[in-house]
C-alpha cells in the first residue's frame, strides 16, 4: 500500500489546515490509517486514528477538540482538520495504515506497516 500526504505548509497561529493521506489501494477502505507527527530532536507521537469502518476515532488527549480525523473510502482518503493551529504543532506529519492493528495499538507506530513520505506543517507565532 502507497500512501501519499499532503496538505502541510507554512501557516500562522490560529490557521487552520487539512492534511491529505491518499492511496491507489482499492482495498483501502479495510485498513485503519493513522496520523503521527515529528518535530526535530523529538520522537514520533500519535496524533489521531480512524478505524476502517470509520465509526472509530481516536485521538491524542493534548489534541482533542483541535484536530478531526474522517476517511472518505470512495476518494481512498483519509484526513486530518488541525484547527487552531500552535507553535508546538510544528512537525512533520506521517499517515499509516494496517489491515492487523488492534484496537489497543492503535498508538504505537511500530503496528502500521505502511507509511506515507511525511508533509511539513509549519506554525509560525
Amino acid at each position: 500500500v502507497q500512501l501519499q500526504a499532503s496538505g502541510g505548509g507554512l501557516v500562522q497561529a490560529g490557521d487552520s489546515l487539512r492534511l491529505s493521506c491518499a492511496t491507489s489501494e482499492r482495498t483501502f477502505r479495510g485498513y485503519s490509517v493513522a496520523w503521527f507527527r515529528q518535530a526535530p530532536g523529538k520522537e514520533r507521537e500519535f496524533v489521531a486514528a480512524i478505524r476502517w469502518n470509520a465509526r472509530n476515532t481516536h485521538y491524542a488527549d493534548s489534541l482533542k477538540g483541535r484536530f478531526t480525523v474522517s476517511r472518505d473510502n470512495t476518494e481512498n482518503t483519509v484526513y486530518l482538520q488541525m484547527n487552531s493551529l500552535k507553535s508546538d504543532d510544528t512537525a512533520v506529519y506521517y499517515c499509516a495504515a494496517s489491515a492487523t492493528v488492534i484496537l489497543s495499538n492503535l498508538r504505537v507506530p511500530s503496528a502500521y506497516g505502511f507509511w506515507g513520505q511525511g508533509t511539513q506543517v509549519t506554525v509560525s507565532s
